[in-house]
Order: structure tokens, then sequence, then C-alpha cells
């Protein structure tokens, strides 16, 4: 019983770690998602930059087109004998001009808005590049932490074995057997009082004497769990 409950405590260790493997990647994946924002908001300044940039150019090129097409008016007006022509021309060259003059405004306009948003670009690249760095290194801290919970695990592991071979067969199939049943926790528990500690039922009293007695191996008849008293491994360890 004594080296069971060494295996069972080398096995609750065991299983704490794996519960710890378990949980350590999710901190990972949160400061990945983090990661993913960071670089999103990067995404989105520098595409503000771009779509600025091609609607001034777009702008520009419109400009460009009416102007061209203001002067192709204004030499077809030395050609033009009748008014009515002349004067629909006129009308025409008004137009344009007068779009060519709320574009060159929206051009203004977009130069102080390109202006901005590169200096609000410029704040974001400082202010990202130093929270991916700091996410960088607190995700190299969880994988350094994952590889000493796995190796500290496999350590464990790894001491099981000469500890199996000094237990009774049957007790370490019946131990076996409630680990199994039970996913976690303990399978060996001790007794409180006239308790199983496990599942907190009475236990008998023939059952608390012969367990005392240490005559006989007993499993409580309420959760399946081991019994067995304190007093008889006072260097077992604790649960």
């Amino acid at each position: 019983m004594k080296t069971l409950l060494q295996l069972q405590a080398l096995d609750l260790k065991i299983e704490a770690l794996k519960g710890r493997e378990r949980e350590i990647p999710k901190q990972k994946e949160k400061f990945e998602i983090r990661k993913k924002r960071l670089m999103e908001e990067l995404s989105q300044s520098e595409q503000r930059c771009k779509t600025l940039t091609v609607e001034q150019r777009e702008c520009e090129v419109d400009i460009q087109q009416k102007e061209a097409q203001i002067k192709k008016y204004d030499m077809q007006l030395l050609g033009v004998k009748k008014n009515e022509e002349y004067q629909a021309l006129l009308h025409e060259m008004d137009t344009l001009k007068k779009q060519n003059s709320l574009k060159e405004e929206r051009v203004i306009a977009l130069m102080l808005e390109i202006d901005e948003a590169k200096a609000h670009l410029e704040e974001d690249k400082k202010r990202i590049a130093a929270g991916m760095k700091e996410l960088d290194a607190q995700i190299t801290k969880v994988d350094e932490e994952l590889a000493a919970t796995e190796a500290e695990r496999k350590e464990l592991e790894g001491q099981r074995e000469p500890l199996l071979k000094n237990i009774d067969e049957e007790m370490l199939s019946r131990y076996t057997r409630i680990r199994s049943s039970k996913k976690t926790g303990a399978a060996v528990v001790p007794l409180r009082g006239e308790s199983c500690s496990g599942c907190h039922m009475r236990v008998t009293a023939q059952i608390i004497n012969e367990i005392m007695a240490g005559t006989k191996l007993h499993a409580c008849h309420h959760c399946g769990r081991l019994l067995y008293h304190a007093d008889n491994f006072e260097d077992a360890p604790l649960l």
C-alpha cells in the first residue's frame, strides 16, 4: 500500500502536469489572436493611406482629362459659326471648369488627409511594433513553460516503472481500473473518522477495523475508491 500511495502521488503530479500542457497552448492562442488583431490594425491604417492616395490620383487624372476637353472645346469655338453651337460649347466648358474646381478642392483636402493618415500610420507602426515585441516575448515564455512542463512530466513518468514492480499485481490492477473510471483525482484515499474521504460516505465498523489492522484491501462501497488508514502510513504522501 505504501508503494501504491507513492505511485498515486506520482500519477497525480503527472495528471496535473498534463492539465498544464493542455492549458498552456490556450494562453499562446490568446497571444496569437492579439498579434493578429494588431496586424489587422496596421493593415487598416496602411489601407487608409492607399485609399486616399488612389483617390487623389484619380481626381488629378480626371482634372487633366477635363482640362484637355476644355482645350478641345476652346479650339472648336474658333470654327463655330452658329450662336447656338457657340453658346452650347461655352456651357460645356463652364460645366467642366466648375467640376474641375470642385475636384481641385477635393485634391487639397485629400493632401491634408493623406498627411494626417501617414502621421497616424507612423504612430501605429511604432505602437504595433512594441506590442508585437511584447507578445512575442510572452509567446516565447509560454513555449519555454510548455517545454519545461513536458520535460518534468516525462521525468516523472520515467519514475513510475520502478514503483510498478513493487506493487501487488491485484492491487495495481484495481488501482488502474479505478484511475481509468474516475479519469481524474485520487483512486486511493484515507479514512476520515468513519467516512471515506473521497465521497464522505460512512464506512462500516468492520471494514474500518480490517483497514486499520491492514489485513485486507477494501474499497468504498459508494465511490469504489481504495481505502487506507493514515496512521498506518505516517510517511506516505499526503492527499
